[in-house]
């Protein structure tokens, strides 16, 4: 059972990373090493996460089993000494141990943990940076995109492999240092969960207000209208700005385009450069292979071909952000509209709600028997609001209880932790059912204020996680990489609260599996004694800050605008998304009504050219009923004569009808003929 539940949660996992990744990556356009690379990162991290519970309850019920059988084994032995003949009942032991519906049977969870981790942290530290220079890399070969990014890599750890290796001849030359190979192993870990556990508090800090605030705010439309119209405004000068960088970069092509004639060694190189670039550029640039003229370094400078690399880079960069910026800009302006609408929808006194485009909400089977236009007003305009006040409510307790714990989570005697005594609660009821449940909250929330803080991090265009399929192959990568590097020392921290890591709690019980696999933090007294139990104090300090905005203020003072509600630092933005969107709305506004004139006048145009149709089949009809009457009576009247061969003056007459007015018209009456006198 417990080997099916695995498989099952692999599954699901990967299922989960795929919606994700179809909902921000391009799956038809994106390189399929780069679409795989992210979607393992994330799917072993999710994999990660949704086992830990699992690994919890059959910790417990092992730990239940050993301490079930030092009591049978105390027992007996106590009555063997007292009284030879007395033996101990065992029977109770299978009544209290009751073992859990997901267990899994034991040398299964550490390989798939072994499996797991050590395929994350090669993704993490090796493939993914590779690749990451790859993706970026303008290069025009896949020999130069490799040793691009060689170089760059090279670079980049060859920093880490000296400070290793130094610290490794350190450890060799030392008496006082006696370390075999797996505490070799347990330092590499200890290092790496110690660089995410870094960041995971400043993340963690940040989400555990941020998330919650944001969901309070949401429930204010008027606050939820003015930060729309504060993005619009920014967003309007990043689309322009993208327009004048595209245009840039397709002056530089074209300048390439013209001196590189076709019989040039480098025209493949611009050929490719000219296939990044949006189709109407295409079209103008052309390929000037209208004329031939032979190259000449020494006459005509032409660019190198490291000048084309750097080229090929700037247009990928340039299109990327072009295509981005403007979907996002039609995304933001259906927001904006359905907002407005909200607005105007609350004092309406038929409880329908009425949508301004009919375009914006297309009719379908949901909206017609299910979402109805009272449906939506009543859950757009009363319910909404007090759903996501409830669901912010929430979301604030478990913060408390997430920042009262890691101040506390120490502290084993006595138990301060909260996420600690509800699991050890459970644990003497062996209750495995609620023991999963809270863990899977209690991680499921860390991931979620961590995760999210990922997916909102915007490091200028460098990285920058956009929905409806507008992330870059080096920002999903980038992403994967912080997973791999989060979802650890996450998990470990979520253990050292509920108190089941003994290197933290210092309590000789029985290791979960995944524990097993990270080796005794013992080796390094000074991270397990004092980093790991000190350092996510640091989050209280953080929550502070994020709760009044510090970060915020300071990228205003820095002069990155950022919303900050009402204050007369964003006041002229918000006036000027507001005139944008008021803009764009009027604009929307005589688009749709030339296409309601345009489709009235093609209904009116149709229904005349079926009554006109009509008619003309009654006139025809009649027509041919007379003529048929007259060739009835010719056929009496000439039955007895020899016929005549009358097929090439009726193919004729054919041939001359026209069609004129709606009818067919002979000119064949019109024509003179030869033998018409005689």
């Amino acid at each position: 059972m417990g080997a099916w539940i695995l498989a099952l949660d692999v599954c699901g996992c990967a299922a989960l990373a795929f919606l994700l990744l179809s909902r921000y990556g391009d799956l038809a356009k994106q390189h399929r090493m780069v679409l795989l690379a992210t979607l393992l990162a994330w799917s072993l991290c999710f994999i990660i996460v949704f086992t830990i519970p699992l690994d919890v309850s059959t910790t417990i019920y092992n730990q239940c089993v050993i301490d079930n059988y030092h009591v049978v084994n105390t027992t007996a032995s106590h009555f063997n000494q007292t009284d030879k003949t007395t033996v101990f009942p065992t029977q109770s032991v299978s009544k209290v141990c009751e073992k859990p519906w997901s267990y899994i049977p034991s040398g299964i969870l550490p390989v798939f943990w072994r499996v797991v981790y050590w395929t994350s942290q090669f993704l993490t530290w090796l493939l993914i940076p590779f690749m990451q220079s790859y993706a970026r890399s303008g290069a025009f070969s896949i020999s130069g995109k490799m040793k691009t990014a060689l170089i760059e890599n090279a670079i980049y750890y060859g920093t880490y492999l000296f400070i290793f290796c130094s610290l490794l001849i350190y450890v060799a030359v030392s008496p006082q240092w006696h370390l075999s190979w797996q505490d070799l192993r347990t330092i590499g870990i200890t290092a790496a969960n110690t660089w995410g556990l870094f960041l995971l508090v400043l993340l963690l800090g940040y989400g555990l207000v941020e998330i919650p605030r944001s969901y309070w705010l949401a429930s204010c439309h008027g606050h939820l209208l003015a930060k729309t119209y504060f993005k619009a405004a920014k967003l309007m000068t990043e689309k322009t700005d993208a327009e004048e960088n595209l245009e840039d970069v397709i002056e530089g092509v074209r300048a390439v385009s013209e001196t590189i004639k076709y019989n040039h060694p480098l025209r493949k190189c611009v050929d490719t450069i000219l296939k990044k670039c949006p189709v109407e550029y295409q079209e103008k640039l052309g390929r000037n292979m209208d004329d031939y003229e032979d190259f000449d370094d020494k006459k005509n400078p032409y660019p190198s071909k490291n000048s084309l690399v750097k080229l090929h880079k700037k247009v990928i960069y340039a299109v990327q952000r072009h295509n981005r910026t403007q979907v996002q800009w039609q995304i933001l302006l259906d927001e904006a509209f359905h907002l407005e609408d909200v607005a105007k929808n609350e004092t309406s006194s038929t409880h329908r709600f009425v949508h301004s485009f009919a375009a914006s909400h297309p009719s379908s089977v949901f909206s017609k028997y299910i979402y109805t236009p009272t449906a939506e007003w009543f859950w757009e305009c009363v319910c909404r609001r007090w759903c996501y006040r409830l669901f912010s409510l929430l979301l604030c307790v478990l913060s408390v209880a997430v920042v009262w714990s890691e101040c506390t989570f120490f502290s084993t005697k006595p138990v301060l932790s909260l996420f600690a005594i509800f699991i050890q609660l459970a644990e003497r009821q062996y209750n495995y059912l609620y023991i999963q449940v809270a863990c899977f909250i209690i991680v499921i929330f860390l991931c979620y204020c961590v995760y999210s803080t990922v997916f909102r991090i915007r490091v200028f265009n460098y990285y920058y996680l956009a929905p409806h399929h507008q992330t870059d192959a080096y920002s999903l990568q980038f992403s994967g990489m912080l997973f791999c590097r989060l979802t650890p020392p996450l998990c470990l921290n979520f253990l050292g609260l509920i108190h089941m890591d003994s290197a933290i709690s210092h309590e000789e019980r029985q290791q979960t599996s995944y524990t097993s696999i990270m080796g005794s933090m013992k080796v390094l007294s000074f991270i397990a004694d004092g980093f790991y139990i000190y350092y996510p104090m640091l989050i209280v300090l953080l929550c502070i800050a994020t709760y009044f905005s510090l970060g915020t203020r300071c990228l205003n003072l820095l002069g990155f605008q950022q919303f900050m509600g009402e204050s007369d630092m964003t006041s002229d933005l918000v006036d000027e998304g507001k005139e944008l969107i008021r803009r764009e709305r009027r604009k929307r506004q005589r688009s749709e009504d030339g296409e309601n004139r345009q489709k009235e006048w093609r209904e009116k145009y149709s229904s005349r050219s079926r009554n006109s149709y009509s008619e003309l089949s009654s006139d025809h009809r009649r027509t041919q009923v007379q003529s048929s009457r007259g060739h009835s009576d010719q056929c009496e009247l000439l039955q007895d004569v020899e016929p005549l061969d009358f097929n090439e003056d009726s193919q004729q007459e054919v041939d001359d009808r026209r069609y004129i007015g709606g009818r067919y018209l002979s000119t064949s009456a019109s024509r003179t003929r030869i033998f018409d006198d005689v």
